[in-house]
């Protein structure tokens, strides 16, 4: 006689936060940008990753790790005015008929990501790049010091 054994994963809301930050940031990286993790914005929100293109185009990607967290945090727009283009980053299991339609979409787990949506462009004013692009170069490198 067999028993049939059914394991099932469930991670915790950390979990699916530091796997899908993780994986969206490998994907910026192979996309060409430089990405860092939990980013001041001048308004005072935090952004999950914030990664500076060759061309100098600033992405934010704000990690959703589930339905609650999307439905309790309704900040996302307010990082909109700090970036060329703006992605929500969710795991593969997330409902995504949840999100709104306009923001880029990332799918990631702990070892890479896929846009299955693209951002619409919003380029920045010239003023708000150059300030964003030297904070992002000090932020930068004052963590190599750190780490």
């Amino acid at each position: 006689m067999s028993a049939t054994v059914h394991l099932e994963l469930v991670f915790s809301r950390p979990e699916t936060t530091l796997s899908v930050t993780r994986g969206a940031a490998r994907l910026l990286t192979d996309m060409g940008y430089a990405p860092l993790l939990e980013v001041g914005l001048p308004n005072g929100r935090r952004a999950d990753v914030m990664a500076l293109g060759k061309r100098g185009d600033i992405v934010i990607v704000e990690v959703k790790s589930g339905e609650e967290d999307y439905r309790v945090d309704r900040k996302w727009p307010d990082y909109e005015p700090f970036c060329d283009a703006f992605f929500f980053a969710v795991a593969p299991e997330f409902p995504q008929a949840l999100l709104p339609a306009h923001p880029g979409l990332i799918v990631a787990d702990g070892f890479g990501g896929a846009v299955v949506r693209d951002a619409p462009s919003m380029p920045l004013a010239p003023a708000r790049r150059k300030a964003l692009m030297l904070a992002f170069a000090r932020l930068a490198a004052m963590r190599t010091l750190k780490g």
